[in-house]
């Protein structure tokens, strides 16, 4: 999935003065100079929505249907569930939202969990009653999550190691250290950050077989995202997954749930609709 639209005008005349490697760095320096500038605008915009997204969100009961009303146009398919990353809150996903919901997707619930989690084991035990409680409202039998950075490594230890794969149907994960990540060591004061590094208790779990897993996996991740190191650890590559990987270029981390071009994505992904690819090839989507 390529989202880095029209490089400036001047790259075709750098090709003529400078052929070669010389272009292919300037080609790079500008779309880095692009991603970053993309993401200090969304962490800014970001900041001022923050406290928007501090408490839970108003859940109503659903309502049965009464004879002659008219019903909205939606989508079939169960509930979809966004779950944000570190330090962060539903705000994250009001973009996503908007846009999963003008698509058809009528049934979308943000959860937060706490900033003082220290534990993905915990976190996704909570997560598991929240998709309890969900399924009952909704009488649902399933749900799709979409999980930013932390959130989609709760998801996964929810589905993989919580017996979760009987309720998520379709996980997609954007951002999400699979295999750990390296990233801002300073950090590292955190419980959670360190089950988030490579080879940490948590991450070994979710090494282990996982025979007869019913949830299907889609991870989009982002060569540009510097929170991830190696950017490919947010690819999913377990034998006995049914994953997905789905590359995006030209944005970064932050850039994941917020831009459209990978909104179209995780609704394709949602509607089972991304071809199948091997998961060593992964899938780029021009």
């Amino acid at each position: 999935m390529k989202v880095t639209g029209v490089l400036p005008l001047f790259l075709p005349l750098c090709r003529r003065l400078w052929p070669g490697r010389l272009v292919d760095l300037a080609e790079l320096s500008v779309t880095l100079l692009k991603a970053t500038a993309l993401e200090a605008a969304i962490l800014a915009g970001h900041l001022l929505l923050y406290p928007t997204g501090l408490t839970q969100e108003h859940r109503s009961p659903v309502l049965p249907a009464q004879d002659g009303a008219t019903r909205l146009p939606g989508r079939p398919g169960p509930p979809v569930v966004l779950l944000h990353g570190f330090i962060d809150n539903r705000s994250v996903f009001v973009l996503l939202r908007r846009n999963l919901a003008r698509n058809g997707r009528q049934r979308v619930e943000s959860l937060n969990y706490s900033p003082l989690t220290c534990d993905i084991r915990i976190a996704a035990e909570l997560l598991g009653r929240h998709i309890e409680e969900i399924c009952d409202r909704t009488g649902s039998g399933q749900v799709d999550i979409v999980g930013h950075s932390l959130g989609g490594l709760i998801a996964r230890y929810y589905v993989q190691c919580l017996g979760g794969d009987l309720r998520v149907r379709t996980l997609v994960t954007l951002g999400t250290p699979h295999s750990g990540t390296r990233a801002v060591p300073l950090a590292n004061a955190h419980p959670i950050v360190r089950q988030m590094r490579p080879g940490s208790e948590v991450i070994e779990e979710l090494t282990r077989p996982a025979p007869g897993c019913r949830t299907r996996f889609v991870s989009f991740w982002s060569d540009l995202d510097s929170v991830m190191d190696p950017p490919e650890t947010a690819c999913i590559d377990h034998p006995d997954l049914d994953a997905l990987n789905v590359r995006v270029t030209g944005i970064g981390h932050l850039a994941l749930p917020v831009h459209p071009a990978v909104a179209a994505g995780i609704r394709e992904a949602l509607d089972n609709t991304l071809p199948e690819e091997p998961l060593s090839g992964g899938l780029t989507v021009a």
